[in-house]
């Protein structure tokens, strides 16, 4: 089971799913508010979850990237049974960053003011704001227009998103925090980042391998935020060996 991540839809992953395809059945999910479920709302973490359990069979393999990686972890967290491994790729627990306090070190991420700043643009123009956020998330990889012309491709090839969700979604980067939460994780687990990553940058990798010692963690070079755009072969091939080791 593959999810997507923020202003996206399923379309993202159909190289991936067609380069698995000799070896699994390959489910492509369109999160409520985009692709073809673009008239359905989003709503809380907790719904959303809800809502794929009544698709996914139990014992699935489930990754999910970027914001697609906090519904994976939720639904490895609540609904145990569905999931028998889990895979999040260039995801974070909490997104948005935290300045460091006295007694705090704070915590790696997006700077809250560039989320505000989408929020405030994609009530004026979300066509634009989603160029400039696939711009981000390309940012650093050696393929980047490469990158950016396939997640624009994606967008285009389904339904356009419900803005509603849009705004929803970046109000989950902004709010969500289940750093807590890794260490309920119970299933085998993939962590895949791309060490050009701007969105999820190595800081955060290190962080999050303190609060999910058990992961497996792989950390691709000359990357971005879509390892699976940037380099299918090798994205395939960690997630091949993860599933069947």
């Amino acid at each position: 089971m593959l999810l997507h991540g923020w202003g996206l839809n399923s379309g993202v992953f159909d190289h991936v799913a067609r380069a698995l395809a000799d070896r699994y059945t390959c489910h492509l999910i369109d999160l409520p508010g985009f692709g073809e479920n673009a008239s359905q709302p989003m709503t809380n973490l907790n719904d959303v979850a809800q809502q794929l359990v009544e698709v996914i069979p139990q014992g699935s393999v489930v990754l999910g990237w970027s914001l697609g990686g906090l519904v994976a972890t939720q639904l490895a967290l609540a609904h145990p049974k569905h999931v028998s491994k889990l895979i999040v790729v260039a995801s974070s627990p909490k997104f948005q960053a935290e300045p460091a306090a006295a007694q705090e070190s704070g915590w790696p991420g997006i700077a809250p003011k560039v989320l505000q700043a989408f929020e405030v643009q994609l009530e004026q123009d979300y066509h634009s704001t989603l160029q400039r956020f696939m711009a981000i998330q390309a940012m650093g990889s050696p393929t980047a227009k490469a990158d950016i012309l396939a997640l624009r491709d994606a967008i285009e090839a389904y339904p356009p998103p419900c803005e509603a969700s849009l705004l929803q979604g970046l109000s989950w980067l902004s709010s969500i925090d289940m750093r807590s939460d890794l260490k309920a994780i119970t299933q085998p687990t993939l962590r895949i980042y791309g060490r050009l990553d701007a969105l999820v940058p190595q800081a955060a990798v290190t962080a999050i391998q303190v609060l999910q010692p058990a992961a497996k963690t792989v950390i691709m070079e000359h990357v971005s935020h879509a390892p699976f755009m940037t380099n299918l072969s090798e994205f395939n091939a960690e997630v091949i060996d993860f599933i069947e080791n």
